[in-house]
Order: structure tokens, then sequence, then C-alpha cells
């Protein structure tokens, strides 16, 4: 096609600008740091309790998103049934709503005097200011990346391959574990890892719902932005180098990810 030459070079230099300079201008900011001062403020009680939550509530919103979500994708992509547009709208309306609102609902919503609150309270479930309005509130922003990577992969099932299946006489839970679960596994696991690499940067919608507790319900962005707010940037440059790090692992398991699913996709 032409016009490469240019589209390439726009490209390049929107990722510079986009990317690569914000990236590179806080690892000299780190770089400015001995490395005994980086380590320390990167792995004080605080940090470590910040990192812990993040990961651990991360993961299981992740995996939570990865079972329902992965159900939700399989029912509006097989099935046609009234008001099934208006569910795969509700599917986005993360992506629109803005965090800080969200956060916000959920708060009011799981309070001991909120709507599904004061049912939860007397049976000992606090949902706000908890640790579980954290995973509540990551479930909620990661549920569309799990589904909206799952649900093309379902529509796009050959169904000649179903058909031979049932030709060699294998029967519908037979069919799911040994045809059909093995294709969507790959990118069952892409929308894990979108899921949890949005969960871990999140900040918005976990301000109001957690409350913001150190050693409790702190979360690591919640820490960046803690310390800020008191002039503490060497404190803040040294997590966010510490997520920064994480994420790059990340993108790299998913790019591993993406490549292991393409195989399956070869002719």
């Amino acid at each position: 096609m032409p016009g490469f030459n240019l589209t390439l070079g726009f490209t390049l230099v929107y990722l510079t600008l986009i990317v690569l300079v914000p990236i590179g201008a806080l690892a000299i900011k780190a770089l400015g740091l001995s490395w005994k001062e980086l380590w320390e403020l990167a792995t004080n009680e605080r940090a470590m309790a910040a990192y812990k939550l993040s990961l651990g509530a991360s993961l299981l919103a992740a995996a939570i998103n990865a079972v329902f979500g992965s159900l939700l994708a399989w029912v509006l992509a097989c099935y046609r049934f009234p008001g099934r547009r208006v569910l795969d709208g509700l599917v986005d309306f993360p992506f629109a709503l803005p965090t800080a609102v969200a956060g916000l609902t959920l708060a009011n919503l799981f309070s001991d005097h909120g709507w599904l609150g004061q049912f939860l309270t007397p049976l000992g479930i606090k949902g706000a200011f908890s640790r579980l309005g954290v995973v509540i509130a990551l479930t909620f922003v990661g549920l569309p990346f799990s589904v909206r990577t799952l649900q093309p992969e379902i529509q796009m099932l050959d169904e000649s391959v179903q058909e031979a299946a049932i030709c060699l006489g294998a029967g519908r839970w037979r069919r799911f574990i040994t045809v059909t679960a093995p294709l969507l596994l790959p990118t069952m696991l892409t929308g894990f890892g979108l899921s949890f690499a949005r969960a871990l940067g999140e900040y918005g919608s976990i301000a109001f719902i957690s409350g913001n507790l150190p050693f409790q319900t702190e979360i690591a962005p919640t820490l960046i932005v803690m310390r800020l707010d008191q002039y503490d940037y060497t404190g803040a440059i040294s997590v966010a180098l510490v997520l920064m790090i994480f994420s790059f692992a990340l993108l790299l398991i998913l790019n591993t990810l993406q490549g292991w699913a393409d195989k399956f996709h070869e002719p």
C-alpha cells in the first residue's frame, strides 16, 4: 500500500511523544536516586502492603471476569433473546462511565445503608471501605475486556469442526471440553491478562469505595497520589517505577499469549 514512509514516520513520532517520552522521563528521574534510596522507598512496609493488595485484588478480579465474562460472552454470541442488544450494550458501560462516578456509585450501593449493603452488612459482609470493595470495583472496570476479547472468537468458531465431532458420536459436554474449550483457552487467557492489566493501573473507582486506609485498603496507584500530595516526589517515583516494571512484564506475557493463540488460527 502507498504511503508507508509517511504513515511509519507518523506512527513513530506519535508513539515517541505519547509513550516513550513519559516512560523515559520516569526512568531518568529514577536514575537520579541512589540504588539504596530507591530500594528503601520502593520496598518499605507501606509500599509492600499496597503492592500486595493491588496484585492480589487485580488477580482475583481478573479471575472472576475470566469465568463470568466468558459465560456472558458465550450467551451474547450464541443465543438470540429479547433484550440481547441492551445487555450487549451494558457490557461497554464501564468504558463510557467515568471511573470516579463508578467508584462513588459502588460506594453508595455497598455502604452499610446502601441498596445492597443493607442486606450484606447483617451477614458480616462489608462491601464498601474494605478489600472486598476494591475487588468489586476492579471487577467492574475489567469486565468489558474479558467479554469483548472472547466474544468475536466464539462467533468465528468453525461449525464444521463441531459437526465432525457430532458425526464421531461426541456429546455436548465432550464436544465442549475436547473441541471448543481448547480453541477458546488462549483467547480467554488474553482477556484475563487485559483485565488484570486494567485493574492493576486503576485509581478513580478505588478512591471512593476503598477508604484508602494505609496497610488495609490502600492500593499502589493511590499510594503514588498520596505521596504526590505530600510533595514526596522521590517516593512517588519509586512506586511508579515498580508498577512500570510490572506493566512491562505483563505486556511481555500478553504478547507471548497472543503469539501462542495465533498458532491455533494457522491453516
